[in-house]
């Protein structure tokens, strides 16, 4: 494990595989196998059984925070913030504060989009399944399709803590690799005459629309589905922080600082938990493998939305933006442009395709939602 958080660090710092996360996750879980293996045992920085037996109502841990305290290592109490759920949910304020909305209401169309970009969370879950995975560990393999780190990480604690770590690296690390993986499918999947298409551009959406957005979506949709309301209700704060115009510092704060000092806590905590008993296993090659398999029917998902609405409109809309359903944003929307460029140097597809992207956030979301009512119990 020591010498995979070597590998971890080299492809974040020398190959820039997702660096804001990946440095953390690899010296995470470099700081918590040479404490709990190396001969610190009690007095380690992480102890993966004092969580499993805390979740145990039959073990003298439950119920017991003043024995928590007294042996708990460091990461241990940064991991709380991941078992809590805190963690992703304010990533998701800042994702919120980030992004906007504007293409996806320009062209509301763009929601089927990444609804459909889905489609390998739901495939990848069912060859969970087949492979023995219970429900709920396959549930958390499944949402790694969804490309959205925050949010795997989060359905991951709820659902099969003890698979964090591999789920993890094979969420951040396919995100990472976005460029490398999609081009191919995308080529495959349309023809020249698809990817040259210039769409027109998109009209102008009001400041009111914007500002009235998150609080519509946060409505209806944590009506609909309570269980994504921590997701949800912070990634739409952090929206109605970046458009309503009078919390500019709040908007400021989510977007950098806060971002960047949740992103340390959660790449640490969630690396401490690649210790060997969870991570040196089988299992961890069949979510890897599980993992591109969701990742790469999600991508084909969306161009198949693409295709169709390329269909439907008469050739007007170019189907490269579909691949930018999943919800890495906005690298997802940027390799949907480069691809269009290379066929028709005067397309601009970029903000056509960020309306599938930001599509995507939320229809990951909701998929996670959906996923933890089932098996959430």
């Amino acid at each position: 494990m020591i010498l995979i958080a070597f590998v971890l660090l080299y492809l974040g710092i020398a190959k820039k595989f997702e660096p804001l996360l990946l440095c953390g996750i690899a010296f995470g879980c470099l700081l918590s196998n040479l404490s709990y293996f190396i001969g610190m045992g009690e007095n380690a920085m992480y102890h993966p059984e004092m969580w499993a037996a805390f979740l145990d109502q039959t073990s003298p841990y439950y119920h017991s925070y003043g024995h928590i305290m007294a042996h708990a290592g460091l990461l241990d109490f940064f991991y709380i913030g991941v078992k809590a759920g805190i963690y992703p949910s304010l990533i998701f304020m800042g994702v919120g504060a980030m992004t906007d909305f504007g293409p996806l209401l320009a062209n509301p169309k763009s929601l089927l989009l990444g609804a459909a970009a889905q489609l390998g969370v739901f495939v990848a879950f069912f060859g969970a399944v087949l492979l023995g995975f219970t429900g709920p560990q396959a549930a958390s393999i499944g949402i790694i399709g969804g490309a959205d780190g925050p949010t795997a990480i989060f359905l991951t604690t709820k659902l099969a803590p003890e698979l964090l770590g591999p789920i993890a690296i094979a969420a951040y690390s396919y995100m990472a690799l976005i460029p490398m993986i999609q081009p191919p499918i995308m080529k495959a999947l349309t023809t020249e005459k698809m990817r040259v298409v210039k769409m027109e551009q998109s009209r102008e959406v009001s400041k009111t629309e914007k500002i009235v957005f998150p609080i519509v979506v946060a409505t209806f949709v944590i009506l609909l589905l309570p269980s994504t309301a921590p997701l949800i209700g912070c990634l739409m704060l952090g929206n109605l922080f970046r458009e309503c115009g009078v919390t500019d510092r709040l908007s400021d704060t989510a977007q950098n600082a806060l971002m960047n000092i949740v992103t340390i806590f959660l790449a640490t905590s969630v690396g401490a938990t690649m210790v060997a008993q969870n991570f040196l296993n089988f299992n961890t090659i069949k979510i890897i493998i599980l993992g591109l398999i969701a990742f790469a029917i999600s991508t084909t998902g969306g161009l198949i939305g693409g295709i169709i609405m390329y269909r439907t409109s008469g050739g007007k809309i170019n189907p490269l933006i579909g691949s930018a359903g999943v919800s890495a944003v906005p690298m997802a929307a940027r390799v949907s442009q480069d691809v269009g460029r290379r066929y028709n140097k005067s397309n601009f597809l970029l903000m056509h395709a960020m309306g599938p992207n930001v599509a995507g956030v939320i229809g990951s979301a909701i998929a996670a939602g959906f996923l933890l009512s089932v098996f959430g119990g």
